[in-house]
């Protein structure tokens, strides 16, 4: 098992994670599942652990379209009706919207409970899970809602990854090169030459959660070098609001690949350089079409990390290296 010390949790990855963390420090249990995970994760996590047998199960509806404030009043209500109190755990077993909306309902009921992190999907395990950021979507802006708060631990447990299809795994990939590319010239390379069948998944994984470890230690409230985890999400995030408005939600990974490509595009690196990363996404990756700029501008002009009436965006200056606050007008894109 491999342990990467976070501001003041653990991230810990491997087959003897679920046993690292103490449950017998609460008084009540909760397991926050959406159907897909109470199907095929929950039954793991009960093997591995029998002594969550009497938690409460809190289930909602699988996808981003159901990131929002009813779904937190539905947690919420079933907390209230059991009479969880404020020594209570809520575990979130999921992927990024579990994790992120679970984390937000235990963050702001009664003003705070305790909550861990057990990713079930490769982008939740290499990104989601790590770094405290939770919230929920609201009126069509995703994570328009939200806040900054840490796990108790966070527990990386790779068989679930051997519940997912292609698509999901290919999800989670596309933060990883993310990673790789902001930060890990190296790892780059490595992917480039990896076939993803024979993918050692717990190591990939350990590096692509210390490279996001590594740039939160340095700036946890995203005031300075945290925005370089932003590469790929400003167009990311505007073309999944365009999906999921349109009612065809698509995977996150999906919105950022399209993203990375796009902003990859805007960057001040090679022409060769933007080639390599525009091949490499399109020839490994079946993508959804790429709106244009038209149908995505308001999503831009409502991204919440706009300065100054413009779009901010991280992008690379080169392959394994991230500037920051790089101010573009609608009309300049």
């Amino acid at each position: 098992m491999k342990i990467i010390r976070s501001d003041n949790y653990d991230v810990c990855i491997g087959e003897k994670s679920l046993v690292h963390f103490n449950f017998s420090d609460y008084s009540t249990l909760a397991i926050l599942v959406d159907e897909n995970t109470k199907k095929h994760c929950l039954p793991l996590l009960l093997v591995q652990l029998p002594a969550l047998s009497n938690s409460l199960i809190i289930e909602i509806q699988s996808g981003e379209e159901n990131k929002n404030l009813s779904s937190c009043s539905l947690i919420w209500e079933e907390l209230s009706k059991h009479n969880f109190d404020r020594n209570s755990l809520l575990i979130n077993l999921g992927g990024g919207v579990i994790g992120d909306m679970g984390g937000f309902a235990a963050s702001t009921y009664k003003r705070g409970i305790d909550f861990i992190q057990i990713p079930t999907t490769l982008l939740s395990m290499a990104d989601a899970s790590v770094g405290g950021k939770l919230g929920i979507d609201f009126n069509g802006l995703k994570n328009q809602v939200g806040l900054f708060k840490n796990p108790k631990s966070v527990l990386i447990y790779p068989e679930f990854l051997e519940t997912l299809g292609e698509n999901q795994l290919n999800s989670g990939l596309a933060e990883i090169v993310k990673h790789a590319l902001i930060a890990d010239a190296n790892l780059w390379n490595k992917l480039k030459e990896t076939s993803f069948s024979d993918v050692d998944w717990e190591d990939v994984i350990a590096r692509s959660v210390q490279l996001k470890n590594k740039i939160i230690l340095d700036d946890p409230f995203e005031k300075t070098t945290r925005k370089q985890l932003n590469f790929g999400h400003t167009f990311g995030h505007a073309i999944e609001s365009y999906y999921l408005e349109k009612g065809t939600p698509i995977l996150h990974g999906e919105a950022v690949f399209l993203g990375v490509i796009l902003e990859s595009e805007l960057s001040n690196i090679t022409r060769q350089e933007k080639s390599e990363i525009k091949n490499f996404i399109l020839s490994n990756f079946a993508l959804p079409h790429c709106p244009s700029k038209s149908e995505i501008a308001k999503y831009l002009t409502n991204d919440k990390k706009n300065q100054s009436k413009k779009i901010n965006f991280s992008l690379l200056s080169e392959i394994g290296n991230c500037s920051i606050d790089n101010l573009f007008s609608i009309d300049e894109l």
